[in-house]
Parts: C-alpha cells; sequence; structure tokens
C-alpha cells in the first residue's frame, strides 16, 4: 500500500508545485528612458512589460500599455490606456490635442481629466506612480483600476 502511495503523492505535489511558487513581483517597472518622450508635451504610449522569477525560472510579462508625458514642469506622468468607464483603450488625438475613448465618445485633457461634457467615464484617467532614475531610465508602478466605479481602487 505505501508503495502507491509515495509515487501518488509526489506526483500531487509536482504537479501543485506553481500555486506553491513565490514571484518576485517588483514594485517598479523599467518602461523607457528620458530621451524617448518628447520635451513638448505629447503623450507617448509604451507596453509595460515585467519580468518575473521563480523558483526555477524567469520569465516576461506584459503587463499592459500607459501613456506618458512631460509637463511643462518637466515632471512626468503616467496614465492607464484604459478608460475608467468600461475599459475600452484609450487613444491620443494628436490633431486636437487630448485623449479619446472610442466605445461611449469619451475625451479626456492631456491632464487626464475627463474634458466631455456629459461623458459616461465616472473618473478622468488613472495617473500611475512615476520615477525617473539617475540613469535616466523611467520606471512606473504598473496597477489596474476598477472601472465603472468614481473612486480609484486597484484590481486586487
Amino acid at each position: 500500500m505505501i508503495v502507491g502511495v509515495v509515487p501518488v503523492v509526489t506526483g500531487l505535489l509536482v504537479a501543485l508545485n506553481p500555486l506553491r511558487r513565490k514571484s518576485s513581483d517588483a514594485a517598479m517597472v523599467r518602461v523607457t528612458n528620458l530621451a524617448s518622450l518628447p520635451a513638448d508635451g505629447t503623450p507617448r504610449k509604451f507596453p509595460v512589460v515585467a519580468d518575473f522569477t521563480d523558483k526555477w525560472s524567469g520569465y516576461s510579462r506584459d503587463l499592459g500599455a500607459i501613456y506618458l508625458r512631460r509637463t511643462e514642469e518637466g515632471s512626468i506622468t503616467a496614465f492607464q490606456v484604459v478608460c475608467p468607464h468600461l475599459g475600452c483603450f484609450v487613444n491620443y488625438v494628436g490633431a486636437e490635442d487630448h485623449f479619446h475613448c472610442p466605445c461611449h465618445n469619451s475625451s479626456f485633457e492631456l491632464t487626464g481629466a475627463i474634458k466631455s461634457e456629459g461623458s459616461p467615464s465616472p473618473r478622468g484617467l488613472d495617473t500611475l506612480d512615476v520615477e525617473t532614475r539617475e540613469d535616466g531610465s523611467v520606471w512606473v508602478r504598473f496597477q489596474n483600476f476598477q472601472t465603472g466605479i468614481s473612486d480609484k481602487l486597484p484590481v486586487s
């Protein structure tokens, strides 16, 4: 009987091992270099890809995308590309210098504030924490937020 139990238990432990692994999620993710951002305040869209490691391997995962923009004061602002209304992807419309959600025709200022009257979006674009390091790299604390509510609450 014990001879049959040992292989079964060992097989279960191997199969369930990914559930027991701890990942090394970094709080901040490197997105780009400061030189990639136009000094005139034009937003640029960047993918956010994070490197993770578990007990046996390392891998990269696409987390989403963000808009980065230099402000007149020289700081960097980061916005989620997801509309807070229903989660559609927001586009930057250069000719009109604002962000636009094609799903329900909402518009947002370059500051992320709601621009269009009667917008169904319950809040402006979601901002993210940004850090510029000495080597000129730009790092962002990437998060997704709940849609359809007026409070900016992270998705758990």
